[in-house]
C-alpha cells in the first residue's frame, strides 16, 4: 500500500535536532513516499548530520530565509535536485534574547524587527521563492505556530511574531488559492526543541500543559505535530486553506 505522500516532492526547513517537529515531519514524509530536500541555516553541517538518521539520504542546502540572494537562487537549486515541488514546510522562528524571557516592555525595535522578519515575513518570502516550483498542480504550504491568541509567560515578542505569522498564512491562502496553493498552520503544544531551549524560563510556559491539557501532553514527543504537518501536505485536505490546526492536547479549547 502506497503512502499518503507517494510521488510528492517536499521542501522542509528547520531540521536542527532529532527531537524537532521538522525532523519527524521529514522522517514521516519519507516513510509516506515523498522525496524531500532540507534547508539549513546557519550550520548546514548540523542538519546534514541529523539527516543521516532519516530513512533515506536527502540533500541539504543552505538557506537563510532573510537573505534575498539565497531566496533568489532557491528555485534553480531545488529544480536541479527534484524538478518541482508539491509542498513546503516552514519551521523557522527566532527572536534575540532581549526580546524574550520577561523583557517585553524593554525590547528594542531592532530585536523585534528581527523576530518579525525571521518568524513571520519569512513565510511569505519562502512561499514566493518556491511558488514557481509548484506550478503544475498547485501545492501545500504548512507552517508551525504557537497559539497566538494568548500572552504566554516568557514568550514575549515571539507572541506578536506568531500572530503575524498566522495572519500572513491567511493572506497567502487568500492570494494563492487561485493557483491551487493551500496555506495552513499547525499550532503545536510545547516541544523540547532547540527553539524552545532558547527561550528563558520555557519550563514555566510548558508547565501550563501539566495542569490544563485535556489529553496528556508529552513534551518529548514531536510525533503528533509531525503527523499533522504530513496530513496537511497530503491530498487528504484538498479544500482546506487559511486554517490553523491545533495539535496541543486540546488545551486551546479549555479555560483556566
Amino acid at each position: 500500500m502506497s503512502g499518503i505522500l507517494e510521488g510528492k516532492r517536499i521542501l522542509i526547513t528547520g531540521v536542527l535536532m532529532e527531537s524537532s517537529i521538522a525532523f519527524h515531519t521529514a522522517k514521516l514524509a519519507q516513510e509516506q513516499g515523498a522525496e524531500i530536500i532540507l534547508t539549513a541555516f546557519p550550520r548546514p553541517t548540523l542538519t546534514e548530520r541529523i539527516a543521516r538518521k532519516l530513512p533515506k539520504p536527502t540533500k541539504v542546502i543552505e538557506l537563510d530565509v532573510t537573505n534575498a540572494e539565497h531566496l533568489g537562487s532557491l528555485e534553480d537549486t531545488v529544480r536541479a535536485e527534484l524538478g518541482s515541488l508539491d509542498g513546503v514546510v516552514h519551521s523557522v522562528g527566532f527572536a534575540p534574547q532581549d526580546a524574550l524571557g520577561g523583557n517585553f516592555l524593554n525590547a528594542p525595535w531592532e530585536s523585534v524587527a528581527t523576530a518579525m522578519h525571521v518568524s513571520a515575513f519569512s513565510l511569505k518570502s519562502l512561499t514566493m521563492a518556491c511558488l514557481p516550483l509548484m506550478s503544475n498542480g498547485g501545492g501545500s504550504v504548512v507552517g508551525l505556530t504557537f497559539d497566538a491568541q494568548y500572552a504566554w509567560p516568557q514568550y514575549d515578542w515571539m507572541g506578536p511574531a506568531k500572530a503575524a505569522l498566522e495572519a500572513t498564512s491567511r493572506y497567502l491562502a487568500r492570494d494563492l488559492g487561485k493557483q491551487n496553493v493551500r496555506c495552513n498552520l499547525i499550532s503545536a503544544g510545547p516541544i523540547g526543541s532547540m527553539a524552545a531551549k532558547s527561550i528563558p524560563g520555557f519550563g514555566e510556559l510548558a508547565d501550563v500543559w501539566n495542569h490544563r491539557s485535556p489529553l496528556e501532553w508529552d513534551m518529548s514527543d514531536p510525533g503528533p505535530a509531525g503527523r499533522g504537518v504530513v496530513a496537511l501536505l497530503s491530498d487528504w485536505f484538498p479544500k482546506t486553506t487559511g486554517e490553523i490546526i491545533h495539535v496541543d492536547g486540546g488545551l486551546h479549547a479549555v479555560g483556566a
